[in-house]
């Protein structure tokens, strides 16, 4: 499989995904595609105003997108993808309406099958065993909580260290501590902003200038640079 999930779109002051333009241009290659995307986690735009949004910055490196809203038949679309790109926004709304229209199963056999899928904030979320770890509010119900197990970690989008003065709530330490307390077998990625993970040859690298924060039931957190190793959360 050959995945690329990025935290987050945007960096304060730049274009909408300005800073991961030329890592998602080093993961597609040169060859201009027409890529699959997925715009169903958008919730107050409409779906063609995000691969409006989205095909902005894909002319910039070659590459171009299709919503999934525009064909026919969406899991005959993913069958035929060339790659598969799922956007961000809210989380719950994306997986219910991929439960909705049955597309969980066929894009887990197309990535499986070496199909490239590039996901980012809600479309990293989901490559991953389950949504528990999403930031969003259940502003819908899906199904189920399950989603793509692309992967066998969890990766927490936007992983924020403080919390503002004057908020008196949970950290996302403390939230991600009650997840690990409830699922003592899974690692969860802290992915902060500007940051992504590589998935390629049954290897694994993150990339960006920010340490990764990795939680574990029963283990000391650690903080990871790109330099580390990461293959302990693929690894079996």
């Amino acid at each position: 499989m050959r995945l690329l999930l990025i935290s987050n779109s945007t960096n304060p002051g730049e274009a909408y995904l300005n800073y991961p333009k030329h890592n998602i241009k080093d993961f597609l290659g040169d060859k201009a595609i027409n890529c699959l995307f997925i715009p169903y986690a958008a919730v107050t735009f409409s779906f063609d105003e995000y691969v409006d949004k989205v095909n902005t910055r894909f002319a910039e490196i070659g590459h171009k997108v299709t919503g999934i809203h525009s064909y026919d038949n969406p899991i005959e679309a993913v069958e035929k993808a060339e790659v598969i790109i799922v956007g961000g926004g809210n989380t719950w709304q994306l997986v219910k309406m991929l439960q909705e229209n049955n597309l969980m199963e066929a894009i887990v056999k197309k990535v499986q099958e070496g199909t490239p899928y590039v996901g980012w904030s809600a479309g990293s979320n989901i490559a991953c065993p389950t949504l528990k770890t999403t930031n969003d509010m259940p502003i819908v119900e899906p199904a189920s909580f399950n989603t793509l197990n692309l992967v066998p970690f969890q990766i927490n989008p936007h992983y924020l260290d403080d919390n503002n003065d004057t908020h008196g709530g949970e950290t996302r330490e403390t939230r991600i501590t009650e997840f690990i307390h409830a699922n003592k077998e899974v690692y969860v990625v802290g992915l902060r902003e500007g940051c992504m993970l590589l998935l390629e040859n049954n290897d694994i690298q993150m990339i960006g200038a920010r340490d990764a924060r990795i939680f574990h039931y029963g283990k000391e957190t650690e903080e990871l640079s790109e330099k580390d190793d990461f293959r302990f959360l693929i690894e079996k």
